[in-house]
């Protein structure tokens, strides 16, 4: 199993030209990415023939298709199998206008909310207007510090119903009063990787060099990306590598805000009926661990979709024993199990 940081500039990558820093997109990186694997291959020729799986959450939801799609196109010899994506950015409308709906399912804003959310300003114009225009509009700005205000910041917006990690003098005061069981995730986990991934030890270990920055950190400043990318669909690519024989699974953990399920549920379905795939296993609980692990619908048996019960925007954090059901059955190419 490979962990690809991608692009360079982001965890422990880098990149000696520091104009590479300000000239980041989705095209540059896929190409990035399928140099690594090719030189990576040739190192270690002896995985060449095994069969290759390449998976990603997030904003893998460009980075994996799209290096996928250039390894179909440039007919490397890689024995692609399978892409499997979780909580994905394939569409920005949809999958960003998903999350008003979320919010108000899940009691997080109100009817009066929900409603200005939906028709005064969703949330891709809002997103649109931040990231990539720069200047919000008055009654974008109103709506959406209304939302926030309503769901408080105290929720993770990555696990709705997961506790957050307080600070210090908040976490004393919470443990002299807790009275209740312990909690069984670890949600200070970003904040003790940070302090791990930042001792000189455990960076000697790695052969890491900080090249452009002092310190590792969840997200890079470095690293300027083109925003711009956000907006390019690659929903439209998953369905150019079904027609090549590519088996793709898209995820999700159902207690994400970020990316929800209702809009990547949406869109594999959109993408079935616009390749004429036919179900192949009706929408249904597939079970882990002696409960239910989550629902899924299979179209063509090539194309699938799935839920994670009690997952995060990275399932694999809250919900590890799922998330290894599902990945198990990806790998083997079997139906996730559906009894118990």
């Amino acid at each position: 199993m490979i962990y690809l940081e991608s692009p360079a500039g982001v965890g422990f990558s880098y990149s000696k030209n520091k104009s590479y820093y300000i000239e980041a997109n989705d095209e540059k990186t896929a190409k990035d990415n399928l140099e690594f694997l090719r030189r990576w291959f040739l190192e270690f020729p002896e995985y060449k023939t095994r069969d290759f799986f390449i998976l990603g959450e997030s904003y893998g939801g460009h980075y994996v298709p799209q290096l996928a799609q250039l390894i179909v196109e440039s007919k490397v010899n890689f024995n692609l199998k399978g892409i499997a994506i979780g909580n994905p950015l394939l569409e920005f409308n949809t999958d960003f206008n998903s999350r008003s709906e979320f919010f108000w399912s899940h009691g997080l804003i109100s009817d009066s909310t929900y409603e200005s959310t939906t028709l005064a300003c969703n949330y891709s114009t809002y997103r649109r207007q931040v990231e990539i225009s720069g200047s919000v509009s008055p009654v974008c700005s109103q709506v959406w510090r209304t939302a926030s205000r309503e769901i408080s910041k105290f929720i993770d917006a990555y696990d709705v119903t997961l506790d957050i990690c307080l600070s210090s003098v908040f976490a004393q005061a919470h443990k002299l009063n807790q009275l209740q069981e312990t909690v069984k995730i670890d949600v200070c986990v970003e904040d003790e990787t940070t302090k791990y991934l930042n001792r000189k030890d455990v960076q000697k270990a790695f052969h890491a060099q900080l090249i452009g920055v002092t310190e590792w950190t969840i997200c890079s400043d470095v690293l300027k990306y083109d925003l711009q990318n956000l907006e390019i669909p690659t929903i439209n690519v998953l369905g150019a590598l079904v027609k090549s024989g590519i088996r793709v699974l898209v995820y999700s953990g159902d207690q994400d805000s970020v990316i929800p399920l209702t809009g990547s549920r949406a869109l594999v379905n959109g993408l079935a009926k616009d390749l004429g795939l036919n179900t192949t296993v009706p929408y249904g609980a597939w079970f882990g661990g002696r409960q239910v692990g989550g629902w899924t619908q299979v179209y063509g048996d090539i194309l699938s979709y799935a839920t994670i019960r009690g997952a995060a925007h990275e399932a694999p954090f809250s919900q590890p024993e799922r998330s290894l059901v599902l990945f198990n059955s990806f790998l083997a190419g079997k139906p996730l199990p559906e009894v118990l």
